[in-house]
């Protein structure tokens, strides 16, 4: 009996520690992370990860206005009575929009490898979410192109009829010719025919008459005085076409053409409170090498100057491994884009490099 009784106090006492032994928190490892460089040591339990930095893509909408002077500029306000008419050409260029995105990618100067001596399980998808650690996604690397897209020939738009009747008058003439009869020349006449070139002032005049006549037939059909009236509006819009183009002879043309212009920027502490050049802009030419430049300005709001600072040792072979995290908090800055005096874009970013760097224990990323 006592030695039953002895029994059942084993298992139950053994019952009791493997219960405890459950219960009780495993011991997570120490993670020891150090700067990557040439001496860091890459094992199968190492997790090389990167600190985030901010770029951002500026994307400016711009419209280009070119104005063609009509053939018969000249004559608009003697044959038609317009005034203020385009008598020259003349190309202008406009910022219409601007917007400024921003994306993250891995630091190049900021990798770090962190050795936990075992298996590492790690939740740095969940760090990622929190702005803390980036996986290196190729991706991520991608940049937009600066583009202004293929340039046009205004050639194409200049006009190919000059809305005269015709273009040459024939003129006649009497010559004479000498023709010997006996013992006698006489003068025999005979017509000549020449085609003269109307001049440029003589095209006007029909090309005003024919528009004029243009007008009237618009007013009889919408008034009910034509004889045959059109069933659909197709005549009417084909009418308001020849006016359009018959009027540009004399007022000239205006084209309008929106483009896109894009450029990227990273972001640098140096950069902080001073105007930083992205391009340059010309109201002649849009962006070019001369012209009104468009800067750029950071002013960071320095929320992160409380946290404390990571200072490295300055020879990297006596630096040893930490058992911390390093991870970046970014600070919010305040962003303008000026052209001139003209400002055209101001907003608030969050921006990694105008953060601070500061530690995590290192045991952070093991379990969850």
């Amino acid at each position: 009996m006592k030695n039953i009784r002895t029994i059942l106090l084993f298992f139950i006492a053994l019952q009791f520690l493997v219960s405890c032994s459950l219960l009780k928190k495993q011991t997570l490892p120490d993670v020891y992370v150090e700067h990557l460089s040439d001496t860091a040591r890459i094992t199968g339990a190492t997790v090389v990860y990167a600190l985030p930095r901010t770029v951002f893509t500026i994307k400016v909408g711009m419209q280009r206005i070119i104005e063609i002077p009509g053939p018969y500029a000249k004559f608009a306000d003697v044959l038609l009575g317009l005034q203020d008419v385009i008598t020259a050409e003349n190309e202008q260029w406009s910022v219409s929009k601007v917007t400024v995105s921003a994306h993250e990618e891995a630091d190049p100067s900021e990798y770090y490898v962190a050795d936990a001596g075992g298996i590492l399980p790690s939740n740095v998808l969940r760090l990622k979410s929190e702005g803390l650690i980036m996986d290196l996604n190729p991706a991520s690397y991608t940049r937009s192109i600066s583009s202004l897209g293929n340039d046009m020939n205004i050639n194409n738009f200049r006009a190919a009829d000059l809305g005269s009747d015709e273009y040459f008058m024939t003129q006649t003439d009497t010559a004479y010719r000498r023709v010997r009869m006996d013992s006698q020349f006489i003068r025999v006449p005979y017509i000549v025919e020449k085609n003269k070139k109307l001049s440029v002032e003589e095209m006007a005049h029909r090309a005003a008459r024919r528009l004029m006549d243009i007008r009237d037939g618009k007013v009889m059909i919408l008034t009910g005085e034509a004889n045959v009236f059109p069933q659909s509006s197709a005549a009417i819009d084909e009418i308001n076409r020849l006016e359009k183009e018959y009027t540009e002879l004399f007022t000239g043309r205006s084209i309008v053409e929106e483009r896109s212009f894009s450029c990227s920027f990273i972001p640098l502490p140096e950069h902080a409170g001073k105007p930083v050049t992205l391009f340059k802009f010309s109201v002649s030419e849009g962006p070019a090498e001369e012209g009104i430049p468009v800067n750029i300005t950071l002013n960071p709001e320095l929320k992160t100057r409380d946290f404390t600072l990571l200072y490295r040792q300055q020879d990297p072979d006596t630096e040893s491994p930490r058992k911390t995290l390093y991870y970046r908090i970014p600070d919010v800055v305040g962003l303008t884009l000026m052209m001139g005096e003209e400002k055209l874009y101001e907003s608030r970013k969050l921006i990694y490099q105008f953060g601070e760097i500061v530690q995590l224990p290192g045991n952070y990323i093991i379990g969850n």
